[in-house]
């Protein structure tokens, strides 16, 4: 059997015969899945290795989690915030919300309105401030801008069009970690949930070289207010001036079946119905555009890893990859709705949807840049050892 990676290009990533995980669901369509003589990916190996090596037992975990707790805490006396968190009215980040509010943390809660963000995600964002306290700084980008360099992304061809958001939003955790001296930033990232998720399908969020390559080559309008890392600044950020994560539900008890009772009574959050929702270009970008030009259905990691940590079965996974990713009447009313926001003809975005895809790196990256910087950290060691004591 040939795989099918797309209707547009069905052999895009070459005749190689279909095969799925025997132990998950993630199959040939991440085109660096390998498999052992039983059937196993290495998806499901690489989450159990990360499982076992980095999810601690209690009590340890308890323990540890109440020390990183009063490091950040002790970092942050005398500060206006002890940390920085992500909000976008998801559930991984609404619980986030939640729990530093029981930790008794001081966080500035940063979301990017886009210009793609739904009723709901607005409701949930302005409910969750209000309930717990919080101040908000939200990021409200150019939309000719922004505009400008989504289309640029989709003309490119490239796969990750959400490199545009997800740049802006960690330039500006730099800058406000920057300004009010901000230590630590708690993300929502987690193992149980999201740890699987292949290379081939995402590209490094902060390579501005790549970005404003891509830009130039299609873009019309100068970005002069968007949130950006240049390499200089990336130098200055995650070498001399780190943000240090911490992935607080790796330290919890995180099942989203228990949480999300919890957001609804607590916070009054509300549910979108799928993963990434709350946002109406993330939902069309990775229901429609990645299926159906790149042949990526995200549903296969993100349900893999459910099944790896227990929280689904890999027949209930099978079951549920066999509904429509997109409802068909939903799908005309997102599609009209989009392209109109976007100023874009039926016509151009199915010749956007025919081009074939192309490789972020051959737009050229910030990847010499950074052989240099770590020549560059390699030999200043020991000067910057002697300037830290």
């Amino acid at each position: 059997m040939i795989i099918k990676t797309s209707k547009y290009h069905p052999k895009l990533f070459s005749d190689r015969p279909y095969q799925m995980c025997s132990k998950t669901v993630m199959d040939t369509t991440d085109v660096n899945i390998y498999f052992d003589e039983d059937g196993v990916s290495n998806h499901y190996f690489e989450y159990k290795k990360e499982a076992e090596t980095q999810l601690l037992k209690e009590p340890e975990r308890t323990k540890a989690l109440n020390e990183t707790l009063d490091q950040i805490k002790a970092n942050g006396n005398g500060k206006r915030y002890d940390c920085l968190i992500g909000l976008s009215g998801g559930v991984d980040s609404s619980y986030v919300a939640w729990l530093v509010k029981q930790y008794g943390l001081r966080p500035l809660a940063v979301h990017l309105d886009n210009g793609w963000n739904s009723e709901l995600a607005v409701h949930n964002v302005n409910n969750i401030i209000e309930t717990l306290g919080f101040d908000l700084h939200t990021i409200v980008v150019n939309w000719e801008e922004f505009r400008d360099l989504q289309l640029s992304y989709l003309k490119a061809s490239v796969i990750d069009i959400e490199v545009v958001s997800d740049h802006a939003i960690q330039a500006t955790m730099f800058q406000l970690a920057s300004k009010f001296n901000i230590d630590y930033i708690i993300s929502g990232t987690n193992i149980v949930t999201e740890y699987i998720l292949p290379s081939s399908w995402i590209y490094p969020k902060l390579d501005f070289t790549n970005l404003s390559s891509i830009h130039k080559k299609f873009g019309s309008y100068k970005l002069k207010t968007y949130p950006h890392v240049p390499f200089y600044k990336y130098i200055r950020y995650t070498g001399f001036q780190k943000l240090k994560p911490f992935s607080i539900l790796d330290y919890v008890d995180y099942n989203k079946k228990d949480v999300l009772p919890i957001l609804e009574n607590k916070l009054g959050w509300r549910n979108y119905g799928g993963k990434h929702c709350e946002s109406l270009w993330t939902k069309f970008y990775q229901n429609y555009i990645l299926p159906a030009k790149f042949g990526v259905d995200k549903r296969k990691a993100h349900l893999s890893t459910l099944v790896c940590s227990g929280q689904m079965t890999r027949e209930a996974a099978l079951k549920e990859l066999e509904k429509p990713i997109y409802d068909k009447e939903e799908l005309a009313n997102d599609t009209e709705y989009v392209l109109k926001k976007l100023v874009l003809s039926q016509n151009e975005f199915e010749a956007i949807m025919n081009t074939p895809p192309i490789p972020h790196e051959f737009y050229g990256t910030h990847a010499h840049y950074k052989k240099y910087y770590k020549f560059l950290l390699d030999t200043t060691k020991p000067i910057r050892k002697a300037f830290k004591k």
